[in-house]
């Protein structure tokens, strides 16, 4: 069971989910933002289980897909920011979204191409990161790696020296051991969605129909 957002906290102590859904699904050949899920979207899916988690405030960076992206998002808590320099790569969302959370104690980092993230499992790794708080922590799905992360703010002059793609993964990669926390959760890897088979395989499991591919 989700745990909803109790009283505000210090900004000193909160922790802030950034949404990454600021791709320009080059290897798609369309938004995939915009994908149909059921009634919603991959990216309006994900907004939907973050925003429902415990975690203190929610900022999503959008950039691919423009308007059209904005449009489609009808958020609660969030905080919609655009990254206009998105095709430099992933980093430059980071930075968008550092600089909107502000003050903090930690960011959870997630994609905004994984629809099968789970609510619950965002607020257990809250509950196991507050009660032993790392410099940073990467999730282990039975043994696989996988977002989400977070990174303390001790952590953040490292983030903002970040550029181009895949940049998070290589703090991860050579992080210490005693720096980096593994949080094992008893779930498959979740699927972020680059191709159009990996949004088929999404839809199947999800048990939704399938998008017209020339939509």
């Amino acid at each position: 069971m989700s745990v909803a957002p109790g009283p505000s906290v210090p900004a000193s102590q909160a922790v802030v989910g950034i949404v990454l859904g600021a791709g320009a699904s080059t290897r798609l050949g369309r938004p995939k933002q915009l994908l149909p899920l059921g009634d919603t979207t991959v990216l309006a899916r994900v907004v939907a289980r973050v925003e429902r988690s415990s975690l203190d405030r929610v900022v999503v960076v959008v950039g691919g897909g423009g308007d059209d992206v904005v449009r489609s998002l009808h958020p609660g808590r969030a905080r919609v920011v655009r990254n206009d320099a998105y095709g430099s790569g992933c980093a430059s969302s980071l930075l968008a979204g550092l600089d909107a959370a502000g003050e903090c104690a930690a960011v959870m980092l997630l994609l905004g191409d994984m629809p099968e993230i789970d609510t619950a499992v965002i607020d257990e790794l809250l509950v196991r990161w507050r009660a032993m708080p790392s410099w940073a922590a990467i999730t282990s799905y039975r043994g696989q790696f996988g977002h989400p992360f977070i990174f303390s703010a001790d952590a953040f002059a490292t983030l903002r020296g970040l550029h181009g793609d895949k940049a998070v993964w290589k703090i991860v990669d050579h992080a210490p051991p005693d720096r980096l926390q593994r949080l094992a959760v008893d779930r498959p890897l979740p699927r972020d969605i680059d191709t159009w088979e990996d949004y088929v395989e999404v839809c199947a499991t999800l048990g939704v129909p399938v998008a017209p591919r020339s939509e």
